[in-house]
């Protein structure tokens, strides 16, 4: 029988910057605590992604005592501060109230990604819901695409490998949670899991897109398209290209590394 853990999680304080490899985390309204409750927009105060500026996977972010630190090549180090002047941001659809961070870390962005950039918080004030089509609760999530967690399975992934020249590693895919010990592409039958005594409702298999193409060492999209290519000779579906599955949570709690994964419902 097979030992289904969790192998590793991640956690990214500003979305598209890169992320963080963590031993546990813990899990508020939002998701993971911390998760992505900042992000970039352009001077029309619509977010901006890898899928434009694939530079920004240079751009290191950590959590210190006092918020979030971002380290910019060739400029240094900021910590985001949010300030009082509030604006509504659009990520995908939504129109959200958020507040802008101090200017001197936008500046050193914009310098770095030669564009008009600003950081922007979303306070706990702000509410975005999770995607209505999917989910009749009335649950919230910060500047994610759509849900709180994203689940993948290290299997698949190594499948995947197989099929490239050049092998790449779970980092393209942005997951918050990395499950070792199943099949491959098992988790698209995945409909409810128990995470270290933590429960999970899988929504949404996650379409992928040209984020996945970016070197998240270097920035730079691989010429090739790969492995997005790849994948969409084999997992396209009606959700699109698939690898992955969205999740939400049903209570607040704390999951480690190591912990435990529980299949309690197929489809």
């Amino acid at each position: 029988m097979r030992l289904v853990k969790v192998h590793s999680l991640h956690i990214y304080p500003v979305k598209s910057l890169s992320g963080i490899q963590v031993p546990s985390f813990e899990m508020d309204d939002f998701g993971p605590k911390g998760d992505r409750r900042w992000m970039i927009v352009d001077s029309d105060r619509n977010f901006v992604t890898q899928r434009t500026f694939p530079e920004l996977a240079k751009v290191a972010a950590s959590f210190v005592e006092n918020g979030v630190r971002i380290h910019i090549p060739g400029e240094g180090a900021f910590t985001l501060k949010a300030t009082d002047k509030e604006a509504r941001v659009l990520v995908w659809r939504d129109w959200v109230k958020a507040q802008e961070g101090e200017l001197l870390a936008s500046q050193a962005l914009s310098r770095f990604c030669d564009a008009e950039l600003y950081f922007f918080y979303m306070p706990d004030s702000s509410f975005r819901r999770v995607d209505a089509g999917r989910v009749t609760e009335y649950r919230r999530v910060g500047f994610a695409d759509g849900f709180p967690f994203l689940i993948t399975n290290l299997a698949s992934l190594e499948e995947l490998n197989g099929r490239l020249e050049v092998q790449v590693d779970m980092r393209r895919f942005r997951p918050n949670i990395v499950v070792e010990g199943s099949a491959p592409w098992e988790e698209d039958r995945w409909r409810k899991l128990e995470v270290g005594g933590q429960q999970f409702d899988i929504v949404k298999p996650s379409s992928r897109c040209v984020l996945t193409t970016v070197d998240p060492d270097i920035g730079v999209k691989d010429p090739g398209l790969q492995p997005l290519r790849t994948l969409s000779g084999y997992r396209r579906t009606a959700d699109g290209v698939i690898f992955g599955q969205n999740a939400i949570h049903e209570s607040p709690g704390v999951i480690h590394v190591d912990d435990s994964v529980t299949v309690i419902e197929l489809e």
